[in-house]
């Protein structure tokens, strides 16, 4: 080898270390070097990717058509990627190329959305498939056997450990549970999701105090708290993820959409009676606290996880939501989660694009 080549060698080396030091364990937002989290969303006849009364295992929460939503234009969006264009989703070659294996959903009730889109996207590519849906406890499987996949959910909104005292419930912040430990191992895909409960005070708060080793606190500053339990399940993926055995995903944080002053628009009080998303590719209010946190994180993790980066595509779909047409109906009002078909759907357009990718 000559002296030039051995140069460009060394350069090459070099700039790989300065790489991996800047992004540690993040695989971000490319799908073959495409950029997919900067876009925007096109009015494509073809939409939505099914019909939610295909999928009779759908919550009704998410069901926005059948709670009697009027409008019908959210249902035709598709995102749209500056530089390059999504692959359509095919249902039939995923199930093919995860034939034997479990793909898991960890989080709270957004990942319950994304999973139940999924469920519903597949099942609609091969409607002749046999399926079954089990629920045990906190732990939903939904299983094709004819391709021996398993998608399942497992409801866990904080990630990191909640343990009851006498004194009440102590929310751990630098432990997993040896149960979540035991259900997580030996999975091939896991996508974790936390944020919402995070911010929860009152009587939705889910913990009574919070503990980091020693140390017993009534409350903390939720971002603080949230960072610190994410270090936790990050040195849990170092230490106990083969990556050569398990794909690691973290879907970014799925925006609300309570107060129109946060996308420019005073007259908005929230998401009701919205009917058409906000032009990308930049959305026009802060970038979200809790993604930039988990993007900070994930640069510091050595096992490579993949984010699904959702957050700014979602920010923009203020008209995704059920609002008044999802649970409780017209006595409630639905701005966080997301209408079935609908903006999840996206989400898993990413992570079919970044599982066949190779």
């Amino acid at each position: 080898m000559d002296a030039f080549a051995v140069g460009a060698t060394l350069v090459l080396l070099v700039l790989s270390v300065l790489h991996q030091e800047v992004h540690g364990g993040l695989v971000g937002s490319d799908i073959d070097g495409c950029d997919v989290s900067q876009g925007n969303w096109v009015f494509d006849d073809s939409y939505p990717l099914y019909a939610a009364p295909s999928c009779l295992f759908l919550e009704k929460v998410f069901d926005c058509v059948k709670n009697g939503r009027p409008d019908r234009d959210y249902l035709k969006y598709r995102w749209q990627p500056s530089a390059c264009s999504l692959p359509r989703f095919n249902g039939s070659r995923l199930l093919t190329e995860l034939r034997g294996k479990s793909v898991m959903f960890i989080g709270d009730s957004l990942s319950l959305n994304q999973w139940q889109s999924l469920t519903c996207m597949l099942y609609t590519s091969v409607p002749e498939a046999k399926y079954t849906s089990v629920r045990t406890g906190g732990l939903s499987t939904f299983t094709f056997p004819e391709y021996n996949v398993k998608l399942l959910f497992s409801r866990n909104a904080l990630i990191v450990n909640i343990v009851r005292t006498p004194d009440g419930r102590i929310l751990k912040l630098d432990s997993i549970s040896t149960q979540d430990d035991k259900l997580w191992l030996g999975v091939d895909v896991l996508i974790f999701n936390t944020w919402h409960w995070w911010v929860h005070t009152g009587r939705k708060q889910p913990w009574n105090f919070i503990q980091v080793g020693n140390e017993t606190y009534k409350d903390m500053d939720r971002l603080v708290a949230y960072e610190k339990a994410l270090h936790t399940w990050a040195t849990w993926v170092d230490s106990n993820v083969d990556s050569n055995k398990t794909k690691v995903f973290f879907q970014g944080v799925s925006p609300d959409h309570s107060n129109g002053r946060e996308w420019g628009d005073p007259q908005a009080n929230n998401c009701s009676a919205q009917s058409e998303p906000l032009p990308g590719p930049n959305y026009p209010g802060e970038a979200h606290p809790a993604e930039k946190v988990v993007e900070k994180v994930l640069r510091t993790m050595s096992k490579p996880v993949h984010l699904l980066n959702v957050t700014t595509l979602s920010q923009l779909r203020k008209d995704g939501h059920p609002s008044v047409y999802g649970l409780g109906g017209h006595r409630g009002l639905d701005c966080t989660h997301w209408c079935l078909a609908g903006v999840p759907d996206t989400w898993n357009v990413l992570l079919y694009a970044a599982l066949t990718q190779n």
